[in-house]
């Protein structure tokens, strides 16, 4: 069966990831905060700021500006932003293999909603991503099987003409598990190579 939709994951496929481990401990690092407890309170909120039930403002001020700060919330702003680079070899892969084989692109992500909207913005992937099923907009985040059939339902392709590149093992298998033939992305050359077992060259 032809493959007719590409499921894209963005932190560490795409991208890098934006606000990561060690994202974080370069702000840390960067405005001289404590990091474990600056750790402690970003795991404590990440889970709702993903899903998009709080603000960068909300989470902010639980994890950084829950105290006076020689710095100010631009400043920081700025510094997370500035943590993401572009994967360019992996966005020129996607964009060739949806003009060869005219495939639907959807990005299903674990990502707060403003620094998604930078990262669309700021890398143009919206250039040749067709819908963002982003944690952020939907209020699931992987690994809820939700999520996956959000995507399957908003792109309307068939589960078995869907394969799904992602870097985080369990999302694989949660994937796999609804049918979606999916990768576990290590890095470009593997990934083009099984991209073509499916018949995207």
């Amino acid at each position: 069966m032809p493959i007719t939709a590409l499921f894209l994951d963005v932190g560490g496929v795409l991208l890098n990831n934006g606000w990561d481990h060690h994202a974080r401990r370069r702000a840390a690092k960067n405005f001289n905060l404590e990091w474990a407890e600056m750790e402690d309170r970003h795991r404590l909120t990440f889970e709702v700021h993903e899903e998009g039930k709080i603000t960068l403002e909300e989470y902010l001020g639980r994890v950084v500006f829950y105290q006076k700060r020689p710095f100010t919330r631009a400043q920081f702003r700025r510094f997370m932003f500035a943590q993401s680079k572009p994967y360019p070899e992996m966005i020129e892969l996607a964009t060739q293999l949806k003009v060869l084989h005219g495939l639907k692109i959807a990005v299903v992500s674990n990502e707060a909603r403003e620094v998604n909207a930078y990262r669309i913005r700021k890398f143009k992937l919206d250039k040749f991503v067709d819908a963002f099923i982003s944690s952020c907009f939907v209020h699931v985040r992987k690994p809820d099987t939700e999520i996956f059939r959000q995507a399957l339902d908003i792109v309307q392709a068939p589960v078995r003409q869907v394969v799904y590149v992602e870097n985080t093992p369990m999302f694989v298998d949660v994937a796999e598990g609804l049918g979606i033939r999916s990768i576990l992305h290590t890095d470009y050359r593997s990934t083009c190579a099984k991209l073509a077992s499916f018949g995207l060259r």
